[in-house]
């Protein structure tokens, strides 16, 4: 058979219905409208990213192509503060930082983190999802920001010791913790009557093991995944701080995009927030099992005498002085009173 030249190719075209001339013609991959990066410091295999990946090609099918979001995981795009200055500039059009880190932009932020506010998800949940997190969103668009409706989950922090349990807050007395750079984390172990030193993670394991603090704090997939129980003894449930991540869009573009896009991506991003937010409640049921079996001794001891000391030390006070009397008021709506 001879080759069909454009003569005939024309031909054979002008004879089709035009419904088929669309699948006679060779396909061409269309670019997306809008073509987005999402940057975030945590490996694909966490549920952060499994559930991001997901909302990603959700949006896609559902917008017909129109906006596609590209996932660099793992710090691939800089540090927290590098990825934080680039959502802001518009050099990537999606964040998550955790709450403590926006809180170097917006400090009313981190009051989700004030120590041993909320006894439970329930309370987190109610506070975020509603009066609390409004506010927090509101303060947040002051800065180029959108902040998603729906906070991820980040978990609750325990605490971990070589030399005891710690079952209340006599047990912080005199007790060498590292914490992270955060002047609420530093400031809440000195009210309990703790020594904090604040070092970067990666020195955390060799500062343990060498006992230049006894002591560190971290939620539970952290301690497994550095293997602290290695140096480590005790693990107590403190719950004394939750933190999660802020989903944020740089305003610039967020608001370029037209109203039905943004329903779209709005609705696909907070609903995958919620699922993965389930994961990580499954995640920790798991990680406590297995650092038991690794010789972790883990206890479970109750709020009310750190709540107390936090109270008599003046912490409460002094925060709800920095944070202003409407976060505060808000917080307390959800969690009783605290100063």
């Amino acid at each position: 058979m001879q080759p069909m030249n454009r003569r005939s190719v024309l031909r054979t075209l002008s004879a089709l219905p035009a419904a088929s001339i669309v699948t006679a013609l060779p396909s061409v991959a269309r670019a997306a409208e809008f073509s987005y990066k999402y940057g975030n410091n945590l490996p694909l295999s966490h549920p952060l990213n499994v559930r991001a990946q997901e909302a990603a090609d959700r949006i896609l099918k559902e917008s017909n192509g129109r906006v596609e979001i590209k996932i660099f995981p793992n710090n691939q795009l800089g540090g927290d503060t590098d990825m934080l200055a680039q959502v802001r500039s518009g050099g990537i059009e999606f964040f998550t930082p955790s709450a403590l880190v926006i809180a170097t932009l917006v400090p009313v932020a981190a009051i989700n983190a004030v120590g041993f506010a909320f006894s439970d998800y329930n309370q987190v949940w109610a506070a975020m999802d509603g009066k609390l997190g409004a506010h927090v969103r509101g303060a947040i668009a002051k800065s180029r920001l959108y902040a998603f409706e729906k906070m991820w989950d980040n978990g609750f922090r325990q605490t971990t010791s070589s030399k005891a349990a710690v079952d209340s807050a006599k047990d912080m007395d005199g007790l060498k913790i590292r914490v992270p750079v955060s002047p609420l984390s530093i400031s809440m172990f000195k009210g309990l009557g703790a020594a904090p030193t604040s070092l970067q993670f990666s020195e955390v394991y060799t500062a343990l093991q060498t006992r230049i603090v006894d002591a560190q704090e971290n939620p539970l997939p952290i301690i497994q995944v550095a293997k602290l129980y290695e140096v480590q003894k005790y693990g107590s449930m403190t719950n004394h701080i939750w933190d999660g991540y802020w989903f944020v869009a740089n305003g610039r573009a967020w608001d370029a995009l037209p109203d039905a896009m943004k329903t779209i991506v709005a609705r696909a991003i907070n609903e995958a927030g919620l699922q993965q937010r389930e994961d990580i409640k499954k995640l920790n049921e798991s990680v406590v099992g297995d650092l038991q079996a690794k010789g972790l001794a883990i206890n479970r001891p109750a709020a009310d005498s750190f709540r107390a000391k936090l109270r008599e030390s003046g912490f409460y006070g002094e925060w709800k002085g920095r944070f202003g009397a409407e976060a505060w008021t808000l917080l307390e709506g959800a969690v009783g009173k605290l100063a």
